[in-house]
């Protein structure tokens, strides 16, 4: 489809012409028709035109004068000046003029060279140099050099409702310069367009666009927009023919056959079935196997689907429980509110713990200084007065330095302590005799009495130190040192949030926050003593169980981590403070303070042990202080000192009241150690209390002594204290190997009895053998003796 070209309207070059309209070439190459001045009325007819004529052929210049004067004017005259020298010129090259009839009879030379005029414009506005335009010009003038003759007003008339019917017939000029008829045509209307227009300046050429209406704009952006229009379909069309045929070649259609693709609708013929295609037998088992295979299929893909359906039920199912458990939570605000408010009061507690710290780390060592002073008395008197008696008896035993009246002669300070020593004896003696504890044996009291200054000076101390201690937190809101409601805040949390709750390990939090005030509460606590609380009596031990229990109800998970916290306070707080005692305070020799040790010892260690690993520090380092106090013990304070027999024969000579003293107090202490059963493991036990005491000490001592009674008692209490766990194995016919020597003493005695006038003792000694699991050393002895009656003793074990 052929489209419009768009005309292109350009300023004529100022060298050329001085006019907007095109420069008329003259008939020679030296010249050029000089413009004159312009009317301003319309042309005249008739005769006015000749004149018109001759004052144009008259006023003819030299090219150069006439482009000099025609800068000089405005650009409406020039334009009209021009084209009435291009006439005048004319009719001059003709020599004359020539009537009415001679310009009727050449009408049409006249408008096919003010056409070829205005194609000249358009070629000398395509055209960017001068040379080419006058060339095209003088070739013009040439070519038109013939006599033009002027039309009447009927022709022009004619000649305008002509070019009016061919614009309404075509509204665009052919560019085609080759069809001289439409060109004569062109030029004959453009002629009889210019004059009948009466006004020059009508014929001004514009150069900036002239003002549209709205209805002018509108119609032409619709006639531009059906333009594209048309050209936009057009190319469809054109893209679908290109692709209908590309379809074609796809499907390979048969050579030869000459579709027009512009008429598609044409019948097409349809290819026939041929029937002497021959195809393979059918098999009805084939089928059966390819529609078995078919369904199979269908159906797992069937049961694919449902499990997919069920899935996404399921997905639709949980996205609605997560969407109404979002929307009846809580509001956003008032999570952000809880929890700023518990981190401020989190950061406030650590701060109050922080600066309180420091007083109860001094108050707690104040007291501890005390206690240790006090047990640091109790051990250097008890060692002094060891000393002190032991020196005076060896004194009595050589008899020497004695005074003229047969007195030993001693020191004043040595007789103060031993002063001392009797008086408090006396003392406790007097306190048993009151209580109606008259089975008693001296050597086993702790002797740990205090005189009346010492005691009111401990007293006073004490007292000042609670009473600072119970300043500590005076100034400080219950919420930051009440370990309620302190746990009672973690609750709230725990129970609100529970996901960020666990997820912030707050079970590992608490021991530490809490570990400050539970020290507090310890402060006056002291395990040694055999009327101290227990811990489960205690505010906080209390206060953390109940949180441990709520836990356990609102987690309903066996595993609660929360469940940790009262083993993770025992192993931090309370094993540490009983580790103190042990290595600083713990007098082994004191049976009450090692009772409530180890009932103290044994609650922590057996009872709120969730696990060993848990604990297995603490509690490694609480067994190896007390097993290092018992071995210092052992070397420090047992001390049986062997007097020849002439000196202890009179059991109330100070030598065998000394010896029974210190052999009492030894087995005293091997009592102490034996009641660890359970804690310290076997071995250890029978290394410190059989291997290091009883037959380092005790044994010797007793083979220093006398047989009799005494011995027997002696060693029915040995027997006694021994832990009944270690004989419980019935098929064991020979006791341990580190009662070997208590065994073989145990014989011995029984032989020097058996010939002595306490016969009657060898049956205990049988029964202390039986219950040693020294049964083959009994049959041996009772065999030996001929004691048949004893028999009956070895068969009810």
């Amino acid at each position: 489809m052929a489209h419009r070209p768009k005309r292109t309207f350009r300023q004529r070059r100022a060298d050329s012409s001085d006019s907007d309209g095109a420069e008329e070439p003259s008939a020679e190459p030296g010249e050029q028709a000089a413009p004159g001045p312009a009317p301003e009325e319309g042309p005249p007819p008739g005769g006015g035109r000749a004149e018109a004529a001759e004052r144009a052929h008259r006023g003819r210049v030299p090219r150069g004068r006439g482009r000099g004067r025609g800068r000089g004017r405005g650009r409406s005259r020039v334009w009209a000046s021009s084209r009435r020298a291009t006439g005048a010129g004319l009719r001059a090259d003709g020599g004359s003029d020539v009537p009415g009839d001679a310009g009727r009879r050449d009408s049409g030379t006249v408008d096919l060279s003010t056409d070829e005029e205005n194609g000249t414009h358009h070629s000398s506005e395509s055209k960017d140099d001068q040379s080419s335009s006058s060339d095209t010009s003088s070739s013009l003038e040439e070519e038109f050099s013939s006599i033009v003759n002027i039309p009447d007003a009927a022709f022009i008339q004619a000649a305008r409702r002509k070019r009016e019917l061919a614009r309404a017939q075509e509204d665009y000029i052919s560019l085609d310069v080759k069809h001289t008829s439409t060109i004569s045509g062109m030029k004959k209307n453009s002629d009889e367009d210019s004059e009948s227009e009466p006004d020059d300046h009508e014929n001004r050429i514009l150069f900036t666009p002239k003002p549209q209406t709205l209805r002018q704009r509108m119609a032409e952006e619709t006639k531009t927009r059906n333009e594209e229009t048309s050209e936009e379909s057009q190319e469809d069309e054109n893209q679908d023919i290109w692709e209908e045929q590309q379809m074609r070649k796809a499907v390979k259609i048969t050579e030869g056959r000459d579709i027009d693709l512009s008429h598609s609708s044409e019948s097409q013929t349809v290819k026939k079935f041929d029937t002497s295609v021959s195809f393979p037998p059918v098999n009805l088992e084939i089928i059966k196997k390819q529609l078995n295979t078919r369904l199979t299929l269908l159906q797992d893909t069937h049961r694919s689907h449902l499990r997919e359906y069920e899935k996404y039920i399921q997905d639709v199912k949980s996205s609605k429980s997560t969407i109404q458990n979002l929307e009846n939570s809580s509001n956003q605000a008032l999570n952000f509110k809880f929890y700023k408010s518990m981190k401020i009061y989190v950061e406030n507690l650590i701060d109050c713990l922080n600066e309180k710290i420091i007083s109860i780390q001094e108050i707690e060592s104040s007291m501890h200084a005390l206690l240790l002073k006090q047990a640091m008395t109790f051990l250097k008197r008890r060692q002094d007065e060891l000393k002190h008696e032991s020196a005076y008896l060896q004194q009595l035993s050589r008899k020497a330095e004695t005074s003229t009246n047969g007195t030993l002669a001693i020191d004043e300070k040595t007789q103060q302590i031993l002063e001392e020593i009797a008086s408090r004896r006396a003392q406790r003696r007097q306190a048993r005799e009151l209580s109606g504890n008259c089975d008693h044996q001296e050597g086993t009291s702790s002797d740990d009495e205090l005189s009346s200054s010492d005691t009111i000076d401990f007293q006073k101390s004490q007292g000042d130190i609670l009473q600072v201690h119970k300043k500590i937190f005076e100034d400080v809101h219950d919420d930051f040192c009440n370990i309620q409601n302190i746990l009672l805040k973690f609750q709230q949390w725990r129970e609100k949030f529970p996901d960020s709750y666990y997820d912030a390990f707050i079970s590992l939090c608490i021991p530490k926050l809490l570990n400050p005030l539970i020290r507090v509460q310890l402060i006056d606590w002291n395990p040694l003593k055999f009327d101290s609380v227990g811990l489960k009596q205690f505010p906080w031990f209390t206060s953390i169980e109940e949180f441990m229990n709520s836990s356990v109800e609102h987690s309903k998970k066996e595993d609660s981590s929360d469940k940790k916290i009262l083993p993770i306070v025992i192993n931090k707080t309370i094993i540490p403070r009983l580790t103190d005692f042990v290595e600083f305070i713990w007098d082994p020799l004191s049976t009450s303070q090692t009772t409530s040790l180890i009932t103290h010892c044994r609650m922590i260690l057996e009872e709120h042990s969730t696990s060993e690993s848990e604990v297995s520090k603490g509690k490694q380092d609480l067994l190896k202080s007390i097993v290092s106090r018992i071995k210092k013990a052992i070397e420090d304070d047992v001390f049986i000192p062997l007097y020849p027999k002439s000196a202890v024969e009179n059991k109330t000579s100070p030598h065998s009241k000394f010896q029974e003293r210190q052999f009492w107090s030894g087995l005293k202490l091997f009592g102490n150690i034996l009641l660890w059963n359970g804690l310290l493991p076997d071995d250890t036990l029978q290394e410190l209390g059989l291997g290091k005491l009883l037959n380092r000490y005790l044994i010797i001592a007793l083979l220093n002594a006398i047989p009799g009674p005494d011995i027997v008692k002696k060693c029915n209490q040995i027997a006694a204290y021994l832990p009944e766990k270690w004989f419980e194995n019935s098929a064991m016919r020979t006791s341990i190997p580190q009662l070997e020597n208590f065994i073989q003493f145990l014989l011995q005695s029984a032989h020097k009895l058996s010939r002595s006038e306490f016969r009657d003792e060898v049956k205990e000694i049988i029964l202390i053998l039986v219950k040693v699991r020294a049964l083959n050393q009994a049959e041996s002895f009772i065999e030996e003796y001929h004691l048949d009656h004893l028999k009956s003793v070895i068969k009810e074990v």
